[in-house]
């Protein structure tokens, strides 16, 4: 007769094993993007693929589907949102698709990523596309030999790379909802646009010290509830964040004298990553109740720490003093607030507005979308990125290194990843309404500095939760109704309506808690 638990209990002991390999070789990526030498790349890229290698091995041996049969009848696994029931779940659903790669592509996958990252930070830097195009190109063809050997049945190649890290994401849904937010983005726009009141540029101009950037930027992100005893913030051309174990989440932002709203909101951004991070129940790490539901969840912690909580008034009547401390600068907090909620078509996704933001992954995932296709050649892509820019967002970029150079993902594969960043926008405004009415005067709160609720709030009803839940079911869970682009536009409507002269909405959600 089959002992289930002992079953399991092995399951769960080869799954963290796989884990511990699994980090190593997230270490030496947070290595490879803080300080690891310039010439150290090819070494590099070889000690990553032998570590996905092994890793592939570990999640695709053949105990795994011994145990996973023994497994199938066990009553404990019969609740599929149960810690049980979602780890045989999902590890089948796991093993399956890993089983479809083959293993020397997984390898020439994490080799080409080390190398392509480090091909894209020096042709960024010298404004040099062709330099990058070979190791694109490379990389291109790696992702669609990946995608054709993971679609299912009704999905297309770019789908089951979106598949990765949105499940069950359909590219034609994605593409209505986005047109259904442009539109109304673009009436806003027009609203701003036209307004008589226009923001005073003088604080975004001035220069601000890398040193007290710094300082600002570890104190926000101790003060909104990063644990700093289990993460750290260091530095990187493109800013990230990783997880390297239960108790070690790393962020990374950038610092740029001459424009301080990047690391303010780079740090907010990764702190709302790391706090996810540490969130998730610890002694499930590297199995499905102690993993994100995915990076549109992942991306709502984010933008929501970064534009709900971080853009608020309310926010800046709390931090004024310190920023007066720190730079000597005697703005008053409504300036702060007006600045850094200025809304003007820009070149840099990371850098743009919340009233634009979403047109940037818009165009990114037009493109990422043809390139996968083929309908779109490398050759070609600098100049359709520039008319595009020009048509959707209204400028034009001088230089490839402001332009299609100016993003990290491609260089690493992440081919179907720039989707998640608005659905992070959609599903953060939407849990953060529903905070808002669960927790009463959150305003207030923030203005206070009382961030503990907010965190308490998302922590019962996401972090908690891990993987047990898909994305739908969490939105639907914690807030009593499906994803709705109404929260964003409305919260987008009322912030701004400080600011510029645009309609404020009459209700701020139809979410419930």
């Amino acid at each position: 007769m089959t002992n289930h638990g002992e079953v399991f209990q092995a399951l769960r002991d080869h799954l963290h094993k796989t884990s511990l390999v699994s980090s190593a070789a997230e270490l030496l990526g947070w290595d490879e993007r803080t300080g690891m030498p310039p010439e150290g790349g090819e070494f590099r890229a070889e000690q990553v693929a032998y570590l996905s290698g092994l890793v592939h091995d570990m999640q695709t041996g053949p105990e795994i589907a011994t145990w996973l049969d023994q497994l199938s009848d066990w009553s404990e696994a019969d609740d599929p949102h149960s810690n049980i029931g979602a780890t045989v779940r999902l590890v089948r659903k796991d093993y399956e698709k890993q089983k479809r790669l083959p293993k020397s592509l997984v390898e020439a996958i994490a080799s080409a990523t080390v190398r392509g990252q480090g091909c894209w930070d020096a042709a960024r830097k010298a404004d040099d596309y062709r330099q990058f195009q070979p190791a694109l190109d490379e990389m291109i063809s790696l992702q669609r030999q990946a995608g054709e050997c993971l679609a299912e049945e009704g999905q297309t190649t770019y789908e089951a790379l979106l598949d990765q890290y949105e499940p069950d994401a359909k590219a034609d849904q994605l593409s209505s909802v986005f047109a259904s937010l442009r539109g109304e983005l673009v009436k806003l726009l027009d609203e701003i646009q036209g307004s008589a009141r226009q923001v005073d540029e003088t604080l975004l101009k001035k220069q601000y010290s890398v040193d007290g950037q710094w300082q600002i930027s570890r104190n926000l992100a101790e003060a909104i509830g990063f644990d700093f005893n289990r993460g750290r913030l260091d530095e990187t051309s493109h800013p990230f964040c990783t997880a390297l174990g239960p108790s070690d989440c790393r962020i990374l932002t950038r610092y740029d004298s001459s424009w301080l709203p990047g690391s303010i909101f780079g740090t907010l951004h990764e702190a709302g990553h790391g706090m996810y991070e540490q969130g998730l129940p610890q002694d499930w790490y590297g199995l499905p109740p102690g993993t994100y539901a995915s990076l549109g969840i992942h991306e709502s912690q984010s933008r929501l720490w970064e534009n709900l909580v971080g853009r608020s008034a309310e926010f800046w009547q709390c931090f004024t003093p310190l920023m007066q401390e720190t730079f000597g600068e005697k703005a008053t907090p409504e300036q702060w607030h007006a600045s850094f909620n200025r809304v003007t078509p820009s070149l840099i996704r990371v850098e743009a507005d919340e009233a634009t933001y979403n047109l940037h992954i818009i165009v990114r995932f037009e493109l990422e979308q043809a390139l996968i296709a083929g309908e779109l050649s490398t050759d070609d892509l600098p100049g359709v990125w520039n008319e595009r820019y020009e048509s959707v967002i209204g400028v034009r970029p001088p230089s490839d290194a402001d332009g299609v150079l100016q993003d990290v993902h491609w260089s690493a594969g992440l081919f179907g990843y720039f989707p998640t960043y608005t659905l992070g926008n959609l599903i953060g405004a939407q849990l953060y309404a529903a905070a808002e009415e669960s927790l009463g005067d959150l305003s207030g709160m923030i203005a206070r500095g009382e961030f503990q609720p907010l965190l308490d709030w998302l922590r019962k009803h996401v972090h908690a939760h891990g993987r047990k839940f898909s994305a739908d079911e969490l939105v639907q869970n914690a807030t009593g109704a499906p994803l709705s682009a109404e929260p964003l536009v409305a919260s987008l409507r009322e912030r701004y309506s400080l600011v510029y002269d645009v309609k404020s909405p009459a209700v701020s959600s139809n979410a419930t808690s």
